[in-house]
């Protein structure tokens, strides 16, 4: 179905095989078919197999990476899932309105890629991964077993995503309405990453940032950048600053 055949689906380190195959058939019966893992226990597996029922052709698509940062890296928007609120607060929304998100934005930037990232079964993502993402995704339960299961959880945000591109219409078929089309494509995961070892070697040259004590500095700048979230050119823009900022602090005084 237009507008999720570009978003991708990321289970970080899980440990059951049959969480994978699960997922595999969350994706297929919703429309989704990009499912990616990262430093998966066991896999391929029989299990993951068997529960993948129908869904072969998602789960023999599967792609396996060594790290986040390469599951990542060519996504202009990250989201993912938490249950715990968090000391610096970041972006916070629910399924249904990543959903209405997503959709949105595939069709402004058609050509947009999205990752929304599903943590390890028993302690989910860490915080340094979730301050990878652009904003976070909580699913409500109740407080008195808020346990959710990782295939399941998978379920849920990939039935909101596939209700919402239902619904959605293109916005050159509303009256009056034209596509809403970006100048410049959005950063990818990779060229913020960039734009951030850059910014942090740039702030300790500069004496702005003490490398053996940075406190949060560097985690709220990265929450404001997330949020502003540039563009391509916009990125390139800010490396220059940086770099000429930084020949003149090398500068005789």
């Amino acid at each position: 179905m237009q507008g999720l055949d570009r978003i991708r689906v990321v289970l970080v380190e899980p440990s059951h095989p049959g969480n994978i195959g699960g997922a595999a058939r969350a994706l297929k019966v919703m429309g989704l078919s990009e499912l990616a893992v990262v430093n998966p226990r066991r896999f391929p597996d029989p299990q993951a197999e068997w529960r993948a029922a129908g869904a072969q052709d998602v789960l023999e698509a599967v792609t396996v990476h060594d790290s986040l940062d390469d599951a990542i890296a060519d996504c202009h928007w990250v989201v993912g899932t938490s249950t715990r609120q968090r000391r610096i607060p970041w972006p916070l929304k629910s399924a249904e309105e990543i959903a209405e998100e997503a959709i949105a934005r595939q069709s402004r930037t058609p050509d947009s890629r999205m990752a929304i990232l599903f943590g390890r079964e028993a302690n989910g993502l860490t915080n340094t991964e979730l301050q990878k993402c652009h904003c976070h995704l909580q699913i409500p339960a109740d407080p008195d077993y808020p346990s959710l299961n990782l295939a399941m959880a998978v379920q849920v945000v990939c039935y909101e995503l596939f209700k919402q591109a239902l619904l959605n219409q293109p916005l050159s078929d509303q009256p009056g309405g034209q596509p809403d089309i970006w100048d410049r494509p959005p950063a990818t995961a990779q060229q913020v990453e960039g734009l951030m070892t850059h910014l942090e070697s740039v702030l300790i040259t500069s004496g702005f940032l003490d490398p053996a004590n940075p406190g949060q500095s560097l985690t709220r700048l990265r929450r404001l950048i997330n949020r502003v979230q540039p563009d391509e050119t916009e990125v390139q823009m800010l490396r220059g600053v940086l770099n000429h900022l930084l020949q003149g602090n090398s500068g005789p005084n």
